[in-house]
């Protein structure tokens, strides 16, 4: 079986590779000759799967995408085809979750927030809204949720409309897949008109798709006046809307999702859903595969609290890191580069919490106890 994958996807020759040859290819600007061998086809957000791309492939069984979103695949021409299709759902919302809580701490110590005094607005309630909800109130913070399709499939669903969300919420992150039509379509959901409905100073955090904010309006309404805004994805990619550097708290290379455990879940989910469908019992298991992660274990005494989380996740993961190196490279080397360089983040989980009091709360967070 020969299985093309993109070069950006970790372990993936470790999963595959006793499945047949592995080939790697470089997703962004991969040609239609480049696959046209591939029986097996694993890509991530950045290649657009289409007929296009598949016209001189004809022996294909299966593609796969490592992403949470699934945008970029033309479902219908699969099925035409009868090619299996998966996603990985979930496979990263931890890793997006804490970049989200990195932000939302810096953002309180530069503006002398207390987060429990505010108001944050989710948009979207999918696998990383609900985990972002659950450590928002984890914190004391006041939730609004926002997402239309779970107010009608669910009745107990405790749903804001957008237009509320957008004058209540003293902060607001977006986590809704990009969708183009139908009855709640999410391109430019926040535009100039609802732009204008914001409070003053209501911070935006976008980590979803980059079409979700009409970046020339956001880009407009910043030249206007400040408000904190972090952004991990843009409007065009890679070709992103440089002028909007000056104006942003944060700006960040579509990494939020890019910790060693999110993305290497996205390869053995993937792997795991080829196995089932060739009716092979997996060989591999992620956790045999990670690397050893530089601190293994943090001991806690009985006076950590609240105000002592900042510490402890920022000795894992502090998102103005990320940012310096944004601002540093991006004209330099450029967005991709910025993606493909991305240097190693470990999950809170990767450290295990040692001590007689470990607070049930930590847990909403993404860590574990011994």
């Amino acid at each position: 079986m020969k299985i093309y994958a993109d070069e950006n996807m970790p372990l993936v020759a470790e999963f595959f590779g006793h499945l047949g040859p592995v080939t790697l290819f470089d997703g962004r600007n991969v040609q239609p000759a480049d696959v046209a061998n591939a029986e097996v086809l694993l890509v991530r957000s950045v290649t657009k799967v289409d007929q296009r791309l598949l016209a001189k492939n004809n022996v294909l069984q299966f593609v796969g995408t490592a992403t949470i979103g699934m945008d970029h695949i033309e479902q219908s021409y699969l099925i035409k085809r009868g090619v299996s299709f998966s996603s990985a759902p979930g496979c990263n919302a931890q890793s997006v979750l804490e970049y989200v809580l990195s932000a939302l701490w810096h953002l309180a110590e530069k503006y002398q927030w207390q987060l429990s005094r505010q108001t944050l607005g989710i948009v979207g309630v999918g696998n990383i809204g609900q985990r972002l909800a659950e450590a928002a109130a984890a914190l004391d913070m006041n939730v609004l949720l926002c997402d239309p399709p779970r107010a009608v499939a669910e009745a107990d669903f405790k749903h804001t409309p957008f237009a509320d969300v957008c004058r209540q919420a003293d902060i607001i992150s977006f986590h809704t897949p990009m969708i183009n039509t139908g009855p709640t379509p999410t391109k430019h959901l926040l535009n100039a008109e609802s732009l204008a409905m914001l409070k003053p100073e209501c911070a935006l955090i976008n980590a979803a798709r980059g079409a979700i904010i009409d970046n020339q309006a956001l880009l407009q309404s910043l030249q206007r006046y400040h408000r904190p805004v972090v952004l991990d994805v843009w409007e065009n990619e890679p070709a992103i809307l440089q002028a909007l550097l000056p104006y942003l708290e944060i700006a960040t290379a579509h990494i939020a999702g890019h910790s060693v455990e999110g993305k290497a879940r996205g390869t053995a989910m993937l792997y795991q859903r080829l196995c089932q469908q060739l009716g092979q019992a997996p060989l591999c298991q992620l956790e045999h595969l990670l690397a050893i992660p530089a601190v293994e274990k943090v001991q806690l005494s009985e006076n950590f609290g609240l105000p002592d989380v900042q510490s402890l996740a920022r000795m894992l993961y502090d998102v103005r890191r990320d940012d310096a190196l944004f601002r540093f490279h991006i004209q330099r080397e450029g967005f991709d580069w910025l993606r493909k360089s991305y240097p190693a983040r470990r999950e809170f989980s990767s450290v295990q919490l040692a001590g007689t009091q470990v607070p049930d709360w930590m847990t909403q967070l993404g860590f574990i106890s011994q």
